[in-house]
């Protein structure tokens, strides 16, 4: 069987309630689905590539499900040290490319799959019935272990998402009850409402795109002896096509020779689009997920030009250490 490209949740800000919704966590890690059909076992990730050798632990299907053939759909994640969703530990395993490394890390990180739905089950697709039915047949053909898990629901979404900011994780996905899979679509019957966190960064530099506007900016913040680094680049967000035609106007007139940041953004490398170096005098208001270990921004957008000083947009000091 070919791999699926997954049904996506549609993004909003407003949790919907009522009895036609229930609520999952959004578990921060990589989408993956498992096919067993007569005996045999496949793992895709939403891309539809192959990840049947980044996790051997899902591959003996027959473990975790009562099933002589069937489609699961779930997030695979890492915990980290505090016991919530790690994405850049699961990137460890997923990014594995010698896979006679595999045992060795699969002993350093252990992974978990966030089961949520099921998409074939015994010869019959699933996909044109109702999300309340589905999710029942999954809990019933689901055993549970250290590694393998059903996602649970609640119709309580508000107080889902109020856990999840106490536990600092991502978010949470609503689903109407009668939803279909819609395959290798985006739908309004999933909506994702995520965590996201807010910071002013100064703008360092910017590339084009081919229409002459500005494709994405390369910004920083100020540790405590003055010297700018380097915490990411964004080239999405709320801006408006005029506004970022009229920011590009504005930054070419602030060109400068040499790079403002500490050291060399990874962006400003050999392959990448020609970076230009901008005086750091513009701020703007970032969205984000989550600060990564390489201290830059994860899923950064833009959310406003400010008028906040670059002197005030200050590297928090634990992100200095090593």
């Amino acid at each position: 069987m070919e791999p699926l490209v997954p049904m996506e949740p549609v993004r909003v800000d407003i949790i919907p309630t009522g009895s036609d919704w229930v609520s999952q966590v959004k578990w921060d890690g990589v989408r993956v689905l498992t096919y067993a059909m007569a005996g045999h076992v496949e793992l895709y990730n939403r891309r539809r590539r192959r990840r049947t050798l980044h996790y051997p632990e899902l591959v003996d299907c027959k473990r975790y499900c009562d099933a002589d053939a069937v489609i699961l759909d779930g997030e695979v994640v890492a915990l980290g040290a505090n016991g919530t969703p790690d994405f850049h530990q699961v990137m460890k395993r997923d990014a594995i490319r010698r896979f006679e490394r595999v045992p060795v890390v699969q002993r350093a990180v252990p992974i978990h799959y966030m089961v949520f739905d099921i998409l074939y089950y015994n010869g019959q697709w699933l996909t044109d019935r109702p999300f309340g039915d589905r999710f029942a047949l999954l809990e019933r053909v689901i055993r549970p272990s250290d590694v393998v898990q059903v996602v649970t629901t609640t119709n309580d979404g508000p107080a889902l998402y109020q856990a999840m900011e106490t536990f600092d994780m991502e978010g949470i996905v609503a689903k109407r009850v009668d939803s279909t899979y819609r395959i290798g679509e985006k739908v309004d019957t999933w909506r994702k409402i995520k965590r996201y966190r807010d910071l002013v960064a100064v703008i360092g530099g910017y590339t084009l795109g081919d229409n002459g506007v500005i494709n994405a900016l390369l910004l920083g913040m100020y540790d405590e002896a003055g010297a700018l680094h380097y915490i990411g680049h964004v080239g999405t967000g709320r801006l408006t096509q005029e506004e970022w035609r009229s920011l590009t106007t504005r930054l070419q007139a602030l060109a400068a020779q040499n790079r403002p940041f500490a050291e060399p953004p990874s962006r400003s490398r050999s392959g990448s689009a020609p970076v230009h170096w901008v005086l750091p005098v513009v701020t703007v208001k970032v969205h984000y997920a989550e600060w990564t270990r390489g201290r830059s921004l994860r899923q950064p957008s833009v959310q406003s030009i400010t008028n906040i000083p670059p002197t005030a947009c200050i590297l928090r000091a634990d992100l200095m250490r090593p």
